[in-house]
């Protein structure tokens, strides 16, 4: 699949602003600054599509982009933002939680996960939850190109290891890098396949 159009629709403080659900959709997570929007910009070949920043926490709403007008792409705040206030991470966590739990076309979450550290305990936790809940998701590894050969390979092997702990199966698992455009072909056949089901 090749994205030709895609475009801000527009962002939600509670869920049940966001728009009809009347298409497929596919939802982006992370903790902050994994590299979520400069992701979607290179899936969607649009630097400018989501916006950027260095600052952790800079995506506090849900943002709706409309893709070739036949499915949602969706840019959730982060989790696990260490400097946010108490009450703020309440917040971000209820809005998180009542979207994911009441989205009713939602298809996938995609959990992205800086290839660069060693399995986070916000991220596994993030992850048995989905799985509690039921919520069909796949990971997604950023930053791949920050990482010599070797240890790509054994990060990727150190989080197998830490997930096969808590589940059976492993979901799916891509590995991407948004300088490089790595991942893109994968992420987006998958998603095509997925739409099929719709």
């Amino acid at each position: 699949m090749r994205i030709t159009k895609a475009a801000f629709l527009t962002s939600s403080s509670k869920p049940n602003q966001c728009p009809d659900a009347d298409r497929p959709e596919y939802a982006f997570i992370g903790r902050s600054n994994v590299g979520k929007s400069s992701l979607i910009n290179m899936l969607c070949n649009n630097s400018t599509l989501a916006k950027t920043s260095s600052t952790p926490g800079k995506t506090q709403l849900i943002n709706h982009f409309t893709i070739d007008n036949q499915w949602y792409l969706v840019d959730l705040p982060g989790y696990g933002y260490a400097k946010a206030s108490k009450t703020q991470r309440k917040e971000f966590k209820l809005l998180i939680d009542n979207y994911l739990r009441h989205r009713s076309n939602l298809m996938c979450l995609f959990i992205l996960v800086d290839s660069r550290h060693k399995p986070q305990k916000v991220d596994l936790e993030f992850m048995h939850q989905m799985g509690v809940w039921g919520i069909p998701f796949v990971i997604v590894f950023t930053k791949m190109d920050k990482l010599k050969a070797s240890e790509k390979e054994s990060n990727i092997e150190n989080y197998k290891k830490a997930l096969l702990e808590d589940w059976e199966e492993l979901p799916e698992i891509f590995v991407t890098s948004a300088e490089k455009a790595e991942g893109r072909d994968e992420i987006l056949n998958f998603i095509e396949q997925v739409n099929e089901q719709w």
